[in-house]
């Protein structure tokens, strides 16, 4: 019964000594994640972390999202709204497939769009707001399987976005 004992303690040490392995490079950024982070975030020259987020809610609502969730403390918002995925080419597709006997395809239909915004005060003292956002999409098709879930990565949509804050924060900084 002894060895038993022991011999199932060894096992089971081994086996979870083998399970928190870690490969040497997994926490590493790679150029692509930098780029990534980079383009998602832009610096800010004010100190008032509370206005930074206020002009972040209300762009996003201007742009269509509904604020599901807001951490002022943390400087976290959340945001989310539904919008049409029909493709055009995937139902000429699908109806091509159908008229040629290959049976009824799903087609994309509907995406839930979320947009996530980080705030960071930077430096001690505070000397500007690191506003870091990032929008993602779930797509659903016609049988409601879901197609996609992606990061959107379109380098215009994060250059409007930073630009029309720009201007919510000025307006806002000086009471216009």
């Amino acid at each position: 019964m002894n060895i038993k004992l022991r011999l199932s303690f060894i096992v089971t040490l081994l086996l979870l000594l083998g399970c928190n392995t870690i490969p040497p490079d997994a926490l590493l950024l790679t150029h692509e994640s930098l780029q990534q982070r980079q383009l998602q975030t832009k610096r800010f020259d004010t100190t008032d972390e509370e206005k930074m987020l206020s002009s972040c809610a209300g762009l996003l609502q201007d742009l269509g999202f509904t604020i599901q969730e807001s951490e002022t403390d943390l400087g976290v918002l959340l945001g989310t709204k539904n919008r049409s995925a029909v493709n055009a080419g995937q139902r000429v597709a699908a109806v091509a497939i159908a008229l040629l006997g290959g049976g009824i395809m799903a087609t994309d239909k509907e995406q839930l769009m979320r947009a996530s915004v980080v705030t960071h005060p930077i430096g001690n003292p505070v000397r500007g707001i690191a506003v870091r956002v990032t929008f993602q999409r779930v797509v659903w098709n016609t049988n409601n399987d879901i197609t996609k879930q992606e990061l959107i990565m379109d380098e215009n949509i994060y250059a409007e976005f930073f630009q029309k804050l720009s201007k919510s924060v000025f307006l806002e900084a000086n009471e216009l």
